[in-house]
């Protein structure tokens, strides 16, 4: 079993959102998004690998991902707020293959999972807002990384990973969101292997 944690530099790429605001009258437009990283709550993630043989693994996630709709772009619309900020929080279930020892004590890894986004949902309109968790859609995650052992406990990894979820939002008022949310991250974090 190897239990991982990581925090990084997570950013998002614009998407469209569609859906109906609050009160009524439909809305399509680009968002550009913002990842904020380091502000609180900051991006983090665990995860759980339980390696069944020296290469392939099997485990579960969690990224604690976080996105903030432009001001300008969210103003157009109305919305005051526009955010999924007490995470954008992804959970797979994930399929992990290494190559121990590949690079000298460096053992690189890739791995791919699928699952759910269920995000803080944080919408502020004239006609409603909306603060809560959802379960907004399916999700998947690619991951390429290289661990290093520190001794036969610890090691300290390097991963990028890319994360896209498929989110159907309701707002309060009668209202909805639809989008489809990118992530690409660059983590650092620290594995305890028992």
């Amino acid at each position: 079993m190897e239990l991982s944690f990581y925090s990084g530099w997570q950013t998002s790429p614009h998407s469209r959102a569609t859906g109906t605001l609050p009160g009524g009258g439909d809305y399509n437009a680009l968002i550009g998004w913002e990842g904020n990283s380091f502000e609180m709550p900051p991006y983090y993630g665990v995860r759980g690998t339980w390696w069944r043989s020296e290469t392939l693994g099997f485990g579960l996630e969690f990224t604690h991902a976080k996105v903030y709709a432009d001001k300008g772009d969210r103003e157009a619309l109305g919305f005051s707020a526009m955010e999924f900020t007490d995470g954008h929080n992804i959970i797979t279930a994930n399929v992990m293959r290494r190559w121990p020892n590949q690079w000298g004590a460096a053992t690189p890894y890739v791995g791919g999972g699928i699952g759910f986004a269920m995000p803080h949902v944080d919408v502020e309109h004239p006609n409603g807002k909306t603060f809560g968790y959802q379960v907004t859609g399916p999700a998947a995650r690619a991951t390429a990384g290289v661990s290093y052992p520190i001794n036969d406990r610890f090691s300290v990894f390097g991963e990028y990973q890319f994360t896209y979820s498929w989110n159907e939002a309701d707002l309060d008022g009668g209202g909805s969101l639809k989008t489809d949310i990118k992530t690409n991250a660059v983590n650092f974090g620290l594995s305890l292997n028992f």
